[in-house]
């Protein structure tokens, strides 16, 4: 039987999420969470649970819940909801799609979702709470902070350090042994071949 799970954020990014836990198939959504009603997508199909202040009364009937709620600009709504939801004791999954390889030698952090055709090789950390889009390819004993958004096809080459809060646009390359610091936009197709500081935009 299949374990109830709690949507928490119903934007557009939310609708690959939904269709992610439906193919992993371990999770059965229960509904929602969002300040309204979603009214476009497959979200339509999902029971509208009410604003978050409704999750104390839900976890005395679901266990489980993650946030699905995207990361561009900065992963301020991200955090608090993540926050939230742990300091409520709710069990929040990793969600993996059954179209990616991850390496039995590397950990995830709870909360992050990884996307469709991924790669993780070996050694590698990603923390808590982060987006692993669709394509990444993140190499061997590269570590990733919390709250990170790797996009859509984006090269991270080996031991390469990542910080938290980091949002890494689509089709960058970063190159093997660099560190990007905490707090940075780092644009989309960004070929990244030096340090970045913590709080860059690159």
């Amino acid at each position: 039987m299949k374990k109830k799970i709690i949507l928490i954020g119903g934007g557009s990014h939310a609708n690959s999420c939904a269709e992610l836990i439906e193919q992993e198939n371990i999770y059965s959504i229960l509904g929602i969470i969002d300040e309204k009603k979603p009214r476009k997508g497959i979200l339509q199909k999902y029971k509208y649970l009410g604003r978050d202040l409704n999750l104390i009364k839900l976890k005395k009937k679901v266990r489980f819940a993650i946030v699905t709620i995207g990361h561009i600009e900065k992963p301020l709504i991200r955090k608090k909801l993540f926050n939230k939801i742990e300091k409520l004791k709710f069990k929040i999954p990793i969600i993996t799609s059954p179209l990616s390889l991850v390496s039995k030698n590397s950990k995830i952090g709870i909360g992050t979702m990884i996307f469709h055709n991924v790669i993780i090789n070996s050694n590698v950390n990603i923390g808590k709470n982060c987006i692993i889009n669709n394509k990444a390819l993140i190499e061997h004993d590269v570590k990733i902070g919390d709250n990170s958004h790797i996009s859509t096809g984006c090269l991270v080459n080996g031991s390469t350090k990542i910080g938290s809060n980091t949002f890494i646009g689509s089709g960058s390359v970063i190159k093997n042994n660099i560190i990007v610091g905490n707090n940075c936009f780092i644009r989309m197709g960004t070929i990244v071949s030096k340090n970045i500081p913590n709080n860059s935009r690159f």
